[in-house]
């Protein structure tokens, strides 16, 4: 089976999750987090909207994670990003990493606001 060397552009990719952590371009990140635009930025959770917003004009996807289980985000917090032309798309926090990486690999304006498994783990 060929190797196919993937090219992020200037995206930033998730490298790797664990309980309560993610790896983004080598540097391990505590907590939740939102990526996009090639920035990262702590998040903590469906209240912080302030760098979700902040994405706005930058993309066209958000991602929102829920962590470990599949479940709608808050409806308000949907109504505030749409509002401010953002699409959408709540999933579980596994499937919303994979889905932002894939998108970045086809140059999409793509972002993710990720809530962490749960669970302390070493890092």
């Amino acid at each position: 089976m060929p190797i196919i060397d993937t090219s992020f552009g200037t995206g930033l990719p998730i490298d790797a999750f664990g309980p309560g952590y993610f790896r983004v371009a080598g540097a391990v990140r505590p907590g939740g987090l939102v990526i996009g635009a090639g920035a990262v930025a702590d998040w903590a959770g469906y209240d912080d909207l302030a760098p979700v917003l902040a994405l706005a004009g930058s993309v066209d996807l958000v991602f929102i994670g829920t962590g470990a289980d599949i479940s709608f985000a808050p409806k308000a917090l949907v109504q505030r990003l749409e509002g401010a032309g953002l699409m959408v798309e709540a999933m579980a926090t596994p499937a919303a990493a994979r889905s932002y990486n894939l998108l970045l690999t086809e140059n999409r304006r793509v972002a993710a606001a990720l809530l962490p498994m749960p669970g302390v783990g070493d890092v």
